[in-house]
């Protein structure tokens, strides 16, 4: 008989059983309903594999990645990244649907961070920078808020501080702390990131 050939991978069998089994071994989680048939019944005529078995493997594994994608919706993001803020525990919605670009400044200390370093590159789908450029941030979904996006790059924004690295400035009178956008304050659990934003970002210690 004619090889085999892995719709998934492109890999080549000279047999059907040895490419039955690659798909049992490599591909379980993504076989079509055909293929599932066609791997429930691998060695059923000669005392192996139970159908049955491999059938409720399969679908243990389906029901496992369906779970893994609600829970987990975004993937993507780098592992560690956790979200600051949100408003009112909501996060974005709709991934992929929107391609927003703006800029962003933002400097602490005294000292303006480099966007382009990869401790801050793709750190999460909705919000991120990406190929080694850090002045333009993309957004790729719906409600990204500003504290949002800046809390997948571990800064924690609110009306009145700024969180970086274990420090927060603007908790003390003689301290500053500037979230701007386009030039206004804003409320950054509330105030979603649109095409061509401008976010400035400014805390520094009391010189006191």
């Amino acid at each position: 008989m004619s090889g085999e050939e892995c719709d998934h991978c492109g890999a080549s069998f000279d047999d059907e059983e040895a490419y039955l089994r690659h798909l049992l071994d490599e591909h379980a989680d993504d076989l079509g309903p055909i293929e599932q048939r066609r791997v429930a019944n691998l060695d059923a005529d000669d005392g192996g594999l139970d159908p049955v078995v491999v059938g409720a493997a399969i679908g243990a594994l389906l029901l496992v990645g369906l779970l893994a994608y609600v829970v987990f919706p975004w993937g993507g993001g780098a592992s560690g990244t956790d979200v600051a803020g949100g408003g009112a525990g909501e996060g974005p919605t709709d991934l992929w649907s929107v391609h927003y670009h703006g800029t962003i400044t933002v400097t602490i200390g005294g000292e303006e961070l480099d966007f382009s370093r990869q401790r801050f590159q793709m750190q999460a789908d909705p919000f991120h920078f990406e190929s080694g450029d850090g002045e333009e941030w993309h957004v790729h979904a719906r409600g990204v808020t500003l504290s949002y996006a800046m809390g997948t790059l571990g800064i924690e924004v609110t009306g009145g501080t700024v969180t970086y690295d274990g420090t927060t400035y603007g908790d003390d009178p003689d301290e500053t702390a500037v979230v701007e956008v386009n030039g206004e304050s804003v409320t950054p659990e509330e105030y979603v990131l649109q095409e061509g934003d401008h976010v400035r970002i400014v805390a520094n210690e009391s010189s006191g």
